[in-house]
């Protein structure tokens, strides 16, 4: 008798480390936060924008800097093997809606206030709040000068919150002035670093004389003292940049929006300019912002349009999400109004239809389906109606069936009666399955 021959088991393969599965009910959670975020969009009038996941390398090189960590260590570039083009996942999508206004002449009618979703790429060491594909909701105002826009963006990211129910939620603002007014805090920053030359680090060395404002985000304990003792930006700025500050914060005071003046607040990308803000929580340890943004009035210049002043903001999705959770303050996931329970399956095609107008009329029906094992009992099948969190369990039974009607059982409240209901109404009564708005 021949052996019956068998193929090796296949290896079992896994996500890459730091780009994490969003399964039921988790992505419930976002679909949640994602329509709640596009009906606030709407309110301010902001468009929704989408970008390639991929863009030149050389945007990010020339729009956030050469000498940040991002454009240094966090980039996950490579080259195309067609053409030999450099390009890379985004690592923020700022960029990537800068260029493709410049590439579409999106402003050739009049300023946007533009926003996007989507996936970032980041190559670093994934912890709680930081992993190598993570989500940001971004709003982006592009064309516009004024501070009052400034402060529209943070009221829209404040007013989220509070429709959120996040607490222990805190505005940082800062301005990082003009390039003139930088230049000058440059130089002083770096006469002073010189100074205390003994104390920096390598990496501090390497970058006080390309990027000295990148030594206020260190984290190394040994140069904190140095650090507070540094020149501060917000000395060295003029008038106009005070001014622009000022109409900021008189409107963020008048909407009674509580913030703190931080001079250390620079960011991490080289596009910004006056205003920058960051809103920071104590409940995600480490990687405590929430939101960021500013003004980067210089950015479409930079990659190839016309001088063109603009600011925005960008959230970290996979953050939020996680304080919502363990604030138990999480939005309620969305249940089916009713579940379809089929004793026999001959009676599937016409219950089918009855479920298909159920739907198109706009109520939520899961059915029960078939295994390779056949239809479950009823009695399996009322316990997945249960289990299901759905308000009522349509039953089409025979004896239904004989009469072209579908009993409609209410599952979470007992004293309700069921009622019959006529299959070949089903759109007049959906209505009656749905749970209210």
């Amino acid at each position: 008798m021949e052996e019956k021959k068998t193929s090796p088991k296949a290896e079992k393969l896994f996500a890459v480390k730091g780009m994490n599965d969003i399964l039921p009910p988790d992505s419930g959670r976002w679909e949640a936060l994602e329509d709640q975020v596009r009906r606030l969009m709407r309110r301010y009038a902001y468009e929704n924008v989408r970008t390639p996941i991929v863009e030149p390398t050389a945007l990010f090189v020339r729009g956030l800097g050469q000498v940040t960590d991002i454009v240094e260590k966090e980039m996950y570039s490579f080259v195309d093997r067609l053409n030999g083009e450099a390009l890379t996942l985004r690592p923020e999508n700022t960029a990537g809606v800068v260029r493709a206004a410049v590439e579409h002449a999106l402003l050739y009618n009049g300023p946007k206030r533009l926003f996007y979703i989507g996936p970032m790429f980041r190559h670093e060491r994934p912890q709680r709040g930081r992993y190598r594909q993570f989500h940001q909701i971004g709003a982006e105002a592009l064309g516009f000068s004024g501070g009052e826009v400034d402060a529209e963006l943070i009221l829209m990211a404040h007013a989220l919150w509070k429709e959120l129910g996040l607490t222990d939620v805190a505005l940082q603002i800062n301005s990082l002035g003009q390039p003139d007014e930088r230049k000058m805090h440059r130089d002083a920053l770096v006469a002073h670093f010189d100074q205390h030359h003994n104390v920096l680090d390598e990496e501090a060395k390497r970058r006080l004389h390309l990027n000295p404002l990148r030594l206020l985000d260190s984290k190394n304990p040994a140069m904190q003292t140095v650090i507070e003792a540094a020149p501060r930006l917000i000395d060295f700025l003029g008038a106009a940049s005070k001014a622009h500050l000022a109409t900021v914060t008189a409107i963020l005071d008048a909407n009674g929006v509580a913030y703190t003046i931080n001079p250390r607040l620079v960011r991490g990308m080289d596009y910004y300019n006056l205003t920058v803000f960051e809103f920071v929580t104590t409940q995600l340890g480490a990687q405590g912002t929430i939101c960021a943004g500013g003004r980067y009035d210089y950015l479409m210049e930079q990659v190839g349009g016309k001088p063109t002043p603009a600011v925005g903001w960008a959230m970290g999705v996979e953050r939020v999400l996680d304080i919502l959770k363990s604030q138990g303050s999480a939005q309620s996931l969305p249940l089916p109004d009713a579940y379809a329970i089929v004793p026999d399956a001959q009676a599937l095609p016409a219950a089918m239809v009855c479920l298909q107008a159920l739907r198109e009329a706009g109520a939520s029906v899961l059915m029960h389906a078939s295994t390779p094992d056949g239809l479950a009992s009823i009695k399996s099948q009322f316990k997945r109606a249960d289990s299901s969190g759905a308000r009522y369990a349509l039953v089409f039974g025979a004896d239904e069936m004989a009469l072209g009607e579908v009993t409609v059982k209410p599952l979470r409240e007992p004293d309700a009666p069921q009622v019959r209901r006529p299959l070949g109404q089903a759109a007049q009564w959906a209505h009656s399955l749905q749970s209210p708005a």
